[in-house]
């Protein structure tokens, strides 16, 4: 409201010296402030939609990168034939299972493929009380890249070289407190059955893995000898009865050669053969083979879960809807009781049009607090759960500067808002000065 004493010329005369716009912008901060509570609720339910729609924008950013980063340094991935994300999801995410296996065989036939440079097996099938288990050999540490080409490193301990010992994932080591030394039992399948654990051949902890965002986390790695070695006394999924086959004896009286494998990661003296590389396998004489571009692969398989990304970001956009709805519903409330004030305005010179600014101001000014208190919120969650959602999730989630598409949803907030509060504007347009200075009966 004015103070005593000002003019009723101030506001035509503001128009005539250039600060219209700064004086509506004290006032209508000086109401907001009068009306601090109801609006700080107002400002507080825009922050908390603000941080659910940037929040799932930059998972979305952040689980995208985790995906591509998954696998990063191999151009090619075999498998048996089957569809290529079917074949991207069990041999990096170890998520289903293979429709069949490949030969031990053509596998080492495609590691002496003359455009090949690297050969790295994966052999999968069986868990550690809810993790998958994964056989390969040394060059898997050596040649596995994940991120922006980065190595695998050993937080503690060294890589396998006996029979039975194993190198834990993060993860695994992390959320079951393993350690250095312990010895853990492997199980057949998924390990829904205590009949399928190989307790006859415990496995010694010998490394762990530093953390890395990826599958890897979640993952125990044995060597291709210790999965052939655990599988002795098995066939066709079942164990073999009245045959057991000792962890001596199966070291030193059997051939731990692979039969079979899961799948190969190949790495290619030149990336411009990949397309024909991957002509010759499909058309591999001894056994229907696949082989797939990992970068490709992992295309699809965004464009599969991106439904569920944009439905998200739907339910997201609603919330900010309703808060904003909320803006426009106190603003209206409050006219009713500002009358008086909103007369007084209009009696001391204000027009039509600076009244509608003013409440469009004041929209504006609730929308950007709550919009700047929703960014704090975000980045504060992020410094402070970023670590936690890494260690139980394996997501990396970054802090860092809002991107392009964080902004853009940030300038559809803020234009919102500010368009949602011309509602309440416009109905005080088309109040008359006689509305609040004349008592209603």
């Amino acid at each position: 409201m004015s103070a005593p004493g000002r003019p009723k010329g101030e506001f035509r005369s503001a128009q005539h010296d250039g600060t219209p716009v700064t004086a509506l912008l004290t006032l209508a901060m000086r109401s907001a402030w009068n009306r601090r509570f109801v609006l700080a609720l107002v400002s507080a339910s825009i922050a908390l939609s603000t941080l659910l729609l940037l929040g799932i924008e930059r998972l979305r950013h952040d689980v995208r990168e985790n995906f591509s980063q998954a696998v990063s340094g191999t151009d090619l991935i075999v498998g048996a034939r089957t569809g290529p994300v079917q074949l991207l999801l069990y041999s990096v995410f170890h998520i289903g299972n293979a429709t069949n296996n490949i030969r031990w065989t053509s596998a080492q036939a495609l590691a002496q493929h003359r455009a090949v440079a690297w050969m790295v097996p994966i052999s999968l099938g069986d868990s550690h009380r809810g993790f998958a288990v994964m056989g390969t050999t040394l060059d898997y540490f050596e040649r596995f890249r994940h991120g922006d080409r980065e190595r695998l490193k050993l937080a503690q301990g060294k890589p396998f070289e006996g029979v039975f010992e194993a190198v834990l994932g993060a993860e695994v080591a992390h959320r079951l407190g393993y350690h250095l030394g312990d010895a853990i039992v492997l199980s057949h399948g998924d390990g829904a059955f205590h009949d399928n654990d190989h307790d006859d051949k415990p496995f010694k902890v010998v490394g762990i893995l530093a953390p890395t965002g990826t599958p890897v986390d979640r993952t125990v790695h044995i060597g291709l000898n210790a999965m052939e070695a655990v599988h002795l006394d098995w066939q066709a999924g079942a164990h073999l009865p009245g045959r057991k086959v000792t962890a001596e004896e199966a070291e030193h009286d059997h051939d731990l050669t692979p039969k079979t494998l899961t799948a190969v990661l190949l790495g290619l003296k030149n990336r411009a053969a990949v397309f024909s590389v991957q002509r010759e396998v499909a058309a591999f004489r001894d056994e229907p083979l696949l082989a797939i571009l990992p970068g490709v692969a992992l295309d699809e398989l965004w464009d599969v879960v991106g439904v569920g990304e944009r439905g998200l970001l739907a339910m997201s956009a609603l919330v900010s809807v309703v808060s904003l709805a909320g803006l426009v519903a106190v603003i209206l409330a409050g006219l009713n009781e500002r009358r008086r004030e909103l007369a007084i305005l209009r009696a001391v010179g204000a027009g039509p049009r600076q009244v509608l600014l003013l409440l469009a101001l004041e929209g504006a000014l609730v929308t950007a607090v709550g919009v700047a208190f929703g960014l704090l919120l975000g980045a504060l969650a992020l410094a402070l759960g970023a670590g936690w959602v890494q260690a139980r999730f394996g997501i990396g989630l970054g802090l860092a500067a809002p991107s392009a598409a964080e902004w853009q949803l940030v300038g559809a907030l803020l234009g919102a808002g500010w368009l949602a509060s011309l509602l309440p504007g416009w109905r005080a347009y088309r109040l008359s000065l006689n509305d609040g200075l004349s008592p209603r009966i």
